[in-house]
């Protein structure tokens, strides 16, 4: 056969799809995002797996929704040694290397990458051998929770250098030297170019506490959009986490922030830009590179009177996707479809002519890179926490919060500000009983298969 293509996949965290130049933003900088999109296929209705930092990544990684891959909440992890895109193409000979942030917190800090230059790697004391109880209880950790309001992260928002800037700092430098050292050695002569790669760079940014540089907070403050004169819904969970305009936070504190929180936008884009040229210079060809951009969840920025994430809301729950590949693919396409990041292991699989491991609920998204619609399900999934889940088919996205909330039901072609309920819309109510059906083929609600492993997608 012939050899396999390489793989640039480009992550950063809590993007908010529509800061892109490619989407229509006029304010917002991202020339590199952009020219991606121009010369690669868009998915303009992709969405994670779960609007949460653990779950999305591990259910992406995976290719299996939360339920199925057991890692439901912030916290937990895959299982050692589980089947992940990364240890599936490595198992076909692929160099899989990684930079930068895979937010791993279970002792199998890998999960198939063959090497870690840079991150969060951190084997975390629950998985010390023969460790010593009595000493480890005195450093036992008193201060509280893992970390304070919205509003205070709005607060003290603005210029400076926060450490998730310097980690993706050194997360890119990582890359780039070992673009070097892999691709030219120019010290000892060992490179490897003829072995196919996957190189991950991944970032936290545009992930809070927001902070930015001066020129690009001062260029942002008086340009961004606000949500300021939002209706936050009555339901009780879709009401959670809001900061208040003129009461939690002025709208200069809530300006500074957005304004922030574009700058790293940018800086992002600026450091995936470094990533291409270290390849270009070392005599790569991008035209012949998969090059894969996302995200793992969204940010609501104060839309609906929320910040954050962990919402179903497109704010939250979608987010960007662009795959490019111009020698297979023709460039400017976007696709409308619903897409789930779930469906990246079956599609780099197909890409690579590797086969898919059984098990998996993930979908080639090939032919729709291809123009091909004909038999696409139209489905995608997110869950957040053990109870809560969206199931969206066409424009329509159904809500379920387990049974102390109500379920909730907008249809974006009507309203695509998610500000209407058609849940109790009597027009609805023949959709509404298929969603239900499909709630419980999934492993939710009242009529919950107790068999449920791994249900894929509604076809």
């Amino acid at each position: 056969m012939a050899d396999r293509p390489n793989i640039l996949f480009l992550m950063s965290d809590e993007h908010r799809a529509d800061v892109t130049g490619y989407e229509g933003n006029p304010v917002v900088r991202t020339p590199v995002l952009d020219e991606l999109a121009r010369t690669g296929v868009v998915f303009r209705n992709a969405y994670t797996p779960s609007p949460i930092c653990i779950p999305g990544r591990q259910a992406m990684m995976s290719g299996q929704f939360p339920r199925t891959c057991h890692c439901e909440v912030y916290g937990e992890d895959l299982a050692p040694n589980s089947m992940t895109f990364a240890r599936r193409l490595a198992q076909h000979a692929y160099k899989t290397v990684a930079s930068g942030k895979l937010h791993h917190m279970g002792p199998d800090q890998m999960q198939g990458w063959t090497t870690r230059l840079s991150g969060d790697i951190d084997l975390d004391n629950r998985y010390v051998e023969g460790r010593c109880e009595a000493d480890f209880a005195r450093y036992t950790r008193t201060l509280g929770g893992i970390k304070w309001s919205d509003s205070k992260e709005i607060l003290r928002a603005g210029i400076g250098r926060s450490p998730y800037i310097a980690k993706d700092e050194m997360a890119v430098d990582g890359a780039i030297q070992f673009i070097e050292d892999y691709f030219l050695d120019p010290y000892y002569d060992r490179a490897e170019p003829n072995r196919p790669l996957m190189l991950k760079v991944s970032l936290n940014q545009p992930h809070y506490p927001y902070f930015t540089s001066a020129e690009k907070f001062n260029y942002y403050l008086n340009r961004v959009p606000l949500f300021l004169a939002e209706t936050v819904s009555p339901h009780p969970f879709l009401s959670q986490r809001q900061v208040r305009p003129g009461v939690d936070a002025s709208e200069r504190d809530l300006r500074r922030a957005v304004a922030a929180y574009y700058g790293m936008v940018e800086t992002l884009d600026e450091q995936y830009g470094r990533v291409m040229e270290a390849l270009a210079r070392a005599g790569q060809d991008l035209d012949d590179w998969i090059i894969i951009y996302t995200t793992d969840h969204g940010e609501m920025l104060g839309q609906h009177g929320i910040w954050e994430k962990q919402k179903f809301y497109e704010a939250s729950a979608r987010v960007p996707l662009i795959i490019r590949w111009p020698r297979r693919f023709r460039g400017g396409r976007v696709v409308t479809q619903n897409v789930n990041l779930c469906d990246l292991f079956a599609t780099l699989c197909d890409l690579t002519v590797v086969p898919v491991p059984a098990g998996l609920d993930s979908r080639s998204l090939v032919p729709l890179m291809e123009g091909q619609t004909t038999g696409w399900g139209d489905e995608t999934v997110s869950q957040f926490g053990r109870t809560n889940l969206m199931i969206k088919w066409g424009s329509l996205k159904y809500q379920y919060y387990g049974p102390a909330m109500p379920e909730v039901l907008f249809d974006l072609s009507k309203d695509p500000t998610e500000t209407v309920d058609f849940v109790a819309d009597p027009s609805y109510s023949e959709v509404l009983a298929r969603f239900r059906v499909r709630c419980g083929g999934l492993g939710f609600g009242p009529n919950a298969d107790p068999a449920y492993a791994g249900a894929g997608y509604s076809s």
